[in-house]
């Protein structure tokens, strides 16, 4: 597979770094709270065969330095203007985008703002407390994640975040894509200080981000809500059953559970090239 093209978009207090792959129309893939472009790879090589991929680092993530800082509260529309004016940047017909976790936050923000620029939305087991019945618990729950962090560290929140959320199952890549230990060496070191930025300013911000629903509900023939078939019985999966009843759409199932682009990155990849592809024949 050849290497991905690359290069830096300046933005409002930030540079976006992004890699290109393939050719064909335009997806872009919106990054978790880990906010790295890396772990996306095998999905992108694969997804390559039939669009040009984009993948970048969300701001303040990784390659992506921060020059001027968000108020958290900002983050999510932030980051929906960053992914606009990538898109910009590099094609001007509308985009498939793929979103999950923080990143379909991101993508829900990115529908209701720039409709125009996109064809449809994949929005995987966004993190989206503030919709669930028991929004009041779970908001509460990361306000004390983000104290535990402070208090006691990462690796006490970690433990805190794995135990009361519950998302079980295997994070790893299969055999055949995993990295080279030069460049795991490189994404861990980077996730390791993303995890800081991540506590630091989304653990909170993000999970009570309000969507605008009735702008949802305006552009939902967009809009595919995308879950773990392995994950149903998780928190993750729930904000998406939630907005599925809110916005009368459904919950579509892909292979793995909430990183299953990075755990099954070839069956996800085929199971995304179907959807959009049926979202096309239904235009």
């Amino acid at each position: 597979m050849p290497s991905p093209r690359h290069g830096t978009l300046d933005v409002p207090g930030a540079r976006l770094y992004f890699e290109v792959r393939g050719y064909g129309p335009p997806m872009l893939c919106i990054p978790t709270g880990n906010g790295d472009a890396t772990p996306f790879g095998p999905l992108a090589d694969t997804l390559a065969a039939h669009y040009t991929v984009i993948t970048y680092d969300r701001r303040g993530f990784s390659r992506s330095p921060v020059f001027e800082p968000v108020e958290d509260h900002r983050r999510v529309d932030v980051d929906a203007q960053d992914v606009r004016l990538l898109l910009d940047h590099l094609c001007d017909e509308p985009a498939e985008v793929f979103g999950t976790c923080s990143g379909g936050i991101v993508a829900l923000a990115l529908l209701q703002a720039h409709p125009h620029r996109l064809r449809t939305v994949v929005v995987h087991e966004p993190p989206l407390a503030s919709v669930l019945p028991d929004a009041e618990h779970w908001l509460a729950f990361y306000d004390n994640l983000y104290l535990t962090y402070r208090e006691r560290g990462i690796e006490a929140a970690r433990e805190v975040f794995r135990d009361h959320v519950g998302m079980a199952g295997e994070t790893r890549p299969p055999k055949d894509a995993q990295l080279p230990p030069d460049q795991l060496e490189q994404l861990v070191t980077r996730l390791r200080r993303n995890q800081v930025f991540w506590f630091e300013h989304e653990t909170r911000s993000f999970p009570a981000y309000r969507p605008d629903l009735a702008a949802l509900r305006r552009h939902s023939e967009r809009l595919v809500l995308a879950g773990g078939a392995t994950s149903r019985e998780q928190y993750a999966y729930r904000p998406n059953q939630a907005l599925a009843r809110l916005l009368d759409l459904e919950v579509v199932d892909f292979p793995g559970g909430h990183v299953g682009h990075v755990t099954h990155p070839y069956e996800f990849a085929d199971r995304l090239v179907d959807v959009l592809s049926g979202k096309r024949r239904a235009e």
